[in-house]
């Protein structure tokens, strides 16, 4: 459903930016033509209207006589707020009965609550950031760990936006030039050079691939990496989880089936999180409610993207775990084998090169473990390598390069130029799609409604 239909900009909006809930400070944003006017007439201090843009003013909020909160104002004048409107901001007492307070005051006073997203869609409306720098607004507030915060940080201040634009341009450029060479087909002129065309694509192409190859780091960064933890029951899952967070998360005995359904908890290693599931032991012969636990260990290796699995290395033989391992639900996952106990003795099994052997109980091997999962999201990370972390754009990214390569076989086919406009125009189109040259009010709707209101 489209929340943004009809979106008015001469209206002015106004929303708790802040949690809710009782805390030390509560901020109200508002924004639009109104702004500074209606705020002043409620607010007794310094006259907003005559103040300059980015400054804050100490003062009182009065509904008629009484005395709401003692605040302060910050003023951000057009074009250089965040939405490129008349923008104030009221620092009240985190009171949740003030800040409502103040709420219904404003809106009595003329202005209407914002939508989920509409501040920073009145940015993107007011250019003052393409679609995909208001989209990383939401990563950059979402962001859980330092590489997910870098990665929505340098797509908010432009990220590969410049860069696709500028390319977009010269497609465009090509597109008209063929064109027009359609136009005066009967003449034979050519306007656009095929050999300058191809080397343009070629390198479009190129970027488009090293972006699309980006995007399952970036889904990494964004969003954890799902590992399950798994292995029969008494392996030590509980303990390696425990080991991993430092802390004692899960019940640890000798009992076997003492985890009966999943556990979640967040882990980072080297900026990346790590959104571990210990799940209940894997064995034949359960009580119903263990049976409940293993089913759902099943669904949660189904759907990770690792999957920790790990055996007792003391008494479990190559072919034991063969049979283990057999056992497995089939799913898009990297299994990596863990040998625990090492401490009590070590077999066959636990020598294997693609096995990593600990203790977790006494924390040996956890370096390697470590290492492992570095490897694991590890990808050529540099100042210039750009990563693509939305789906929307890496949708977008795969229909131009889909496009893209039709235009490279067609010039070394000697297609005709009706075919090469035609596909170059789907190109600049999904490239549009991504920084907001061509958007629909659905679009628009479905990305903006899901951010917090009073963003």
């Amino acid at each position: 459903m489209n929340h943004f239909p009809h979106t008015d900009l001469s209206d002015t909006i106004c929303a708790l930016a802040t949690p809710s809930g009782v805390g030390a400070i509560g901020v109200i944003r508002i924004s639009g033509p109104q702004s500074i006017a209606i705020v002043n007439q409620l607010f007794a201090g310094k006259n907003l209207e005559a103040a300059a843009s980015h400054t804050v003013h100490f003062g009182k909020i009065k509904d008629g006589n009484i005395l709401l909160d003692e605040v302060l104002v910050s003023v951000f004048r057009n074009p250089t707020s965040f939405t490129g409107e008349d923008s104030v901001e009221i620092s009240c007492h985190g009171s949740t009965y003030i800040l409502q307070k103040v709420l219904e005051l404003l809106v009595r006073s003329g202005m209407r609550l914002a939508k989920p997203g509409e501040f920073t869609l009145r940015a993107f409306l007011n250019k003052k950031m393409d679609l995909a720098q208001a989209e990383a607004v939401a990563d950059v507030i979402a962001a859980e760990s330092a590489a997910a915060h870098q990665t929505a940080m340098q797509q908010m201040r432009g990220g590969y936006s410049k860069q696709i634009e500028h390319l977009r341009e010269q497609l465009i450029n090509f597109a008209s030039l063929i064109e027009l060479e359609l136009d005066f087909a009967e003449e034979d002129v050519a306007f656009a050079s095929k050999t300058e065309l191809h080397a343009l694509v070629t390198q479009i192409h190129q970027l488009l691939e090293q972006l699309l190859q980006s995007f399952q780091y970036g889904n990494v960064v964004k969003n954890g990496v799902p590992t399950v933890i798994a292995g029969k029951p008494n392996a030590g899952k509980s303990t390696l989880l425990n080991a991993l967070l430092n802390e004692e998360r899960a019940i640890v005995s000798n009992i076997a089936g003492t985890t009966r359904d999943t556990i979640e908890e967040t882990f980072v290693v080297n900026g990346i999180v790590f959104r571990l599931i210990d799940t209940a032991g894997i064995r034949k012969g359960a009580d119903t409610i263990e049976a409940i636990g293993i089913e759902r260990t099943y669904e949660a290796i189904e759907k990770a993207a690792l999957v920790l699995y790990v055996f007792d290395a003391s008494n479990t033989t190559q072919n034991q775990l063969n049979e283990e391992l057999a056992q497995l639900p089939k799913g898009n996952y990297t299994l990596l084998l863990v040998a625990n106990k090492i401490d009590l003795g070590n077999t066959a099994a636990a020598n294997g090169q693609q096995v990593i052997p600990i203790s977790s109980l006494h924390k040996q091997g956890m370096e390697q473990l470590l290492q492992a999962l570095q490897q694991f999201t590890a990808y050529n990370q540099s100042s210039n390598n750009l990563v693509v972390t939305n789906t929307r754009h890496y949708e977008s990214f795969q229909l131009s390069y889909q496009a893209l390569t039709q235009v490279l076989n067609a010039i070394q086919n000697g297609f005709s130029g009706e075919l090469l406009a035609l596909d170059i125009r789907k190109a600049i189109f999904h490239l549009g799609e991504i920084t907001g040259q061509i958007t629909t009010d659905d679009l628009l709707g479905n990305i903006f409604s899901k951010f917090c209101i009073g963003k």
